[in-house]
């Protein structure tokens, strides 16, 4: 499971990419590094054309998996049946987005001898880190997000992106899932204008060719 990634793209590449139509992020910070529940870029479809916007990482849980009904919610970061009635509502244009980023993080399988714990691998479209999109929903929630600490109730615009199965890059660290990737405008076309039965073609496993470990460290 994903649960960080990177984005070190400047604002007016990420616009260029995806031509963006407006952009209501104010200033981005460079070399974000992303967390769930953080804030980060995310592009939707308006109907003024694609907007460039800021929202927090981690969809609404599923009701049965929240500790109590009133407990707050820590959101879903990956998001793989997309056939569970809990998806299907935010799988239309309307709540289709993209979220850009240059790099993704998942832990391998094995622990570090000496720190006992499991190694941070990344992984990127190429050893320079361009830019790419991953496919995902959003919607605006109603509800108390955070911690039984630190609860922060109130109207909250959330996303998750898609995963898929792992290509054979990904496979030897996760063998279980990897983010869906978008690199092309035609890709980026379909997922944010399309029917779903065809946008749903693009949850698949970016080509083995196509993505590159990154050297540790």
């Amino acid at each position: 499971m994903c649960n960080l990634y990177n984005l070190t793209s400047n604002q007016q590449a990420i616009r260029d990419f995806v031509r963006i139509t407006h952009d209501i992020t104010g200033n981005l910070e460079p070399g974000l590094d992303v967390y769930p529940d953080r804030p980060a870029p995310v592009i939707r479809q308006t109907s003024e054309g694609r907007e460039l916007s800021r929202m927090k990482w981690g969809m609404p849980t599923p009701p049965q998996f929240l500790k109590t009904p009133d407990a707050p919610d820590t959101g879903v970061t990956n998001i793989r049946n997309t056939a569970s009635p809990h998806w299907r509502r935010w799988l239309g244009p309307e709540n289709r987005c993209m979220i850009p980023a240059t790099a993704f993080s998942e832990y391998g399988q094995t622990p570090d001898p000496v720190t006992r714990r499991k190694p941070l691998c990344w992984f990127a479209v190429d050893e320079t880190q361009p830019l790419f999109v991953f496919a995902g929903i959003w919607t605006t929630w109603h509800g108390t997000r955070g911690s039984n600490r630190t609860p922060r109730p109130g109207e909250h615009q959330l996303f998750g992106f898609l995963t898929t199965e792992p290509n054979a890059v990904v496979k030897p660290v996760h063998p279980k899932a990897m983010p869906v990737i978008l690199t092309t405008p035609e890709e980026i076309d379909v997922w944010l204008n399309a029917e779903w039965k065809d946008a749903k073609e693009l949850q698949r496993p970016l080509a083995d060719k196509d993505l590159v470990q990154l050297a540790k460290g």
